[in-house]
């Protein structure tokens, strides 16, 4: 097996293009496992953890660009006022050791229907960044996944960052496990509210072949927020709203039966998570609210 350690991303993306079969290391947590189990035999290894320009996030123009190589340990810590549904996620991702090593960009690259933190980059219309000696592209998230692990990456292309708005309202995440982190999710949730632009954003993991959007209930809930004059001017949300915006994101789902839980009870839980969400959500919406007047 060739070990290949780049310094620089440039010198990343050339070794990239000569040797599209190798598998990319961006922080190990699952790649290294496979290995260690025989799950995966890589001719080659492509470490990019030496990558300073991966490590780093900024603020251009407004939005947030975070680094493929940022790890969830600094999400949370410097991270979680501007993208604090992220910042959620990434607190049930494994162990402390595993989020400080483990990275957004390797939970991207794998592709993993499962993965933590691709329902919150759904709920908030994140773009992701990828990069080749040809150039640069970026691609919304939504568009991203194509199949079980597999994803829009060319072969000779990386991920260089991720791209998103700072939260301009209350955002939330929730995740069934047999624990709240060390555990692969049987389904998770994200929400976003952003009252300005009166949008809603969700995000669902670990119930069909791709992390998706629950694009009907955005649309309904946008519909009754709107009718009601709530985004404006925000009240008590009926519990009949509520539980039909749970109905539509259980039933946008599209789950199977395996080892950590069947289809049935993957659809009830997301109508669990979801109206825990709106109602959290909603509740943090009407104290901003309380505070303005």
């Amino acid at each position: 097996m060739d070990f290949l350690r780049p310094a620089s991303w440039r010198e990343a993306l050339e070794i990239r293009a000569a040797r599209p079969e190798a598998t990319v290391l961006a922080g190990g947590t699952d790649v290294l496992v496979e290995v260690n189990f025989g799950h995966r035999r890589p001719e080659a290894l492509l470490d990019l953890t030496g990558v300073a320009e991966l490590r780093d996030w900024a603020e251009p123009g407004g939005r947030v660009r975070v680094g493929a190589g940022v790890p969830y340990a600094r999400l949370i810590e410097e991270l979680g006022d501007r993208l604090p549904g992220l910042a959620m996620a990434a607190r049930t991702v494994g162990s402390p050791q595993i989020r400080n090593r483990g990275t957004l960009g390797g939970n991207l690259g794998s592709a993993s229907p499962a993965g933590d933190g691709h329902p919150p980059l759904l709920a908030a219309g994140a773009e992701v960044e990828l990069a080749s000696v040809r150039g640069t592209r970026t691609v919304p998230v939504a568009e991203f996944f194509t199949g079980p692990k597999r994803s829009v990456l060319a072969e000779d292309e990386l991920i260089a960052a991720v791209l998103l708005d700072p939260a301009a309202g209350p955002q939330q995440f929730s995740k069934v496990g047999t624990r709240n982190a060390m555990v692969i999710a049987v389904c998770a949730f994200a929400l976003a509210l952003d009252p300005a632009r009166e949008r809603v954003g969700t995000g669902i993991g670990s119930a069909g072949p791709v992390p998706f959007r629950a694009a009907a209930a955005e649309r309904f809930l946008v519909g009754e927020l709107t009718a009601s004059g709530q985004w404006a001017r925000p009240r008590a949300l009926p519990e009949l709203v509520a539980n039909r915006f749970g109905e539509l994101v259980a039933a946008a789902a599209a789950p199977i039966d395996d080892v950590r839980g069947t289809a049935g009870y993957r659809r009830h839980a997301l109508g669990v998570l979801a109206r825990r969400a709106l109602h959290r959500t909603w509740d943090e919406h009407l104290g901003r609210g309380r505070r303005c007047a």
